[in-house]
C-alpha cells in the first residue's frame, strides 16, 4: 500500500484538492457533498498523472539519484500493476468530477490528464518548452473547482490559473538547476540541460518571478479580492521576486534551493490570503 501511495504522489494530490476547494469557494460555492466529491475526483486524477508518469519513465527514474528509489525502478511495483492502477484512477477521477461538478469540470479534468501524461511526459525528452506545458496542466485545479461551483470562465477564473501557472516556472526551473546533472543523465531536455551555462534559465526565473507579482495583484482588479489582499500579495510576491532575482543573478545551488523552498510556501500564503483575508 505504501508503494502505491508513493506512485500517487499524495502531496501533489492534496494540493490539487485544496486549490479545487479554493476555486469552488471563490466562485461562491457552499460546503456540500458535491464539493467533497469534486475535490476527491480531482485528487484521483492528479494521482493518475503521477502514477502514469512514473510508469512511462521507469528507465529515466532509475538513472536519477533523486528518483531511483521509487517503487517502479526498484521493482517493488510491477509496470503492469502501475499501469492498471494509473488507468483506474484516470477513469474514476474525471467520472467523479463529471458526476458531481458537471460536464465542463469533468472535461477540464480529462484534459489535464491528457496534457500531462500524453503531451508533457513524452516531450520532456524532446524540448525544454514542456516546462510550460506541464505548468498549464498543473494550473487547472482552481478552474475545475470554479466551474464545478457554477462560476463562468471569466477574468476572475483565469487570474487563479495565471497565478498557479506562473508560480510553477521559477519553482521547477530552480529544481531543474539544482538537479541538472540528474536530468542530463536521464536524457530530459530541461532548460538547464539544453543551456548548461545557466543564462537562459536565469532569464526565465527572473522574468517569471517578476510577472508573478502583477498576476497575484490581479484578483483585486477583477473583483475577486479587496485592497487588503492586494497589500499582502504585493509583500509576499515582492519578497519572492527578490529571491528570484538573487537566484537568477548568482545561479548558485544554495540560492536556487532557497527560491525553491520559498516557492513551497508561496501558494499557500497567496491563496490563503485570498480566501480568508481578501477584503
Amino acid at each position: 500500500m505504501k508503494d502505491y501511495l508513493q506512485l500517487a504522489k499524495p502531496r501533489i494530490a492534496l494540493m490539487v484538492a485544496l486549490t479545487v476547494w479554493l476555486g469552488w469557494a471563490l466562485a461562491g460555492g457552499e460546503a456540500t457533498l458535491s464539493l467533497l466529491l469534486v475535490a476527491v475526483g480531482s485528487s484521483l486524477a492528479a494521482a493518475a498523472c503521477g502514477a502514469l508518469n512514473q510508469r512511462l519513465e521507469i528507465v529515466e527514474d532509475g538513472l536519477m539519484n533523486r528518483t531511483r528509489n521509487r517503487p517502479l525502478p526498484t521493482g517493488r511495483v510491477s509496470p503492469r500493476a502501475a499501469l492498471v492502477f494509473g488507468l483506474v484512477l484516470a477513469a474514476a477521477g474525471p467520472a467523479l468530477v463529471w458526476a458531481a461538478g458537471g460536464a465542463l469540470a469533468g472535461a477540464l479534468t480529462i484534459a489535464t490528464i491528457v496534457l500531462y501524461v500524453l503531451v508533457y511526459t513524452p516531450l520532456k525528452k524532446v524540448t525544454p518548452q514542456t516546462t510550460w506545458i506541464g505548468a498549464a496542466a498543473g494550473a487547472t485545479s482552481p478552474l475545475i473547482g470554479w466551474v464545478a461551483a457554477g462560476g463562468p470562465l471569466d477574468a476572475r477564473a483565469f487570474t487563479l490559473f495565471a497565478i498557479q501557472f506562473l508560480w510553477q516556472i521559477p519553482h521547477f526551473l530552480a529544481l531543474f538547476w539544482i538537479y541538472r546533472e540528474d536530468y542530463a543523465r536521464a536524457g530530459f531536455k530541461v532548460m538547464p540541460v539544453v543551456h548548461p551555462s545557466g543564462g537562459t534559465t536565469a532569464i526565465q526565473i527572473a522574468v517569471h518571478s517578476f510577472t508573478l507579482l502583477p498576476a497575484t495583484i490581479a484578483p483585486s482588479l477583477v473583483g475577486l479580492a479587496g485592497p487588503g489582499y492586494a497589500i499582502g500579495a504585493f509583500a509576499v510576491s515582492g519578497s519572492f521576486l527578490l529571491l528570484g532575482l538573487r537566484a537568477s543573478w548568482t545561479m548558485t545551488v544554495a540560492d536556487n534551493r532557497r527560491l525553491f523552498l520559498a516557492s513551497l510556501a508561496f501558494l499557500p500564503l497567496i491563496f490563503g490570503m485570498m480566501l480568508f483575508g481578501g477584503v
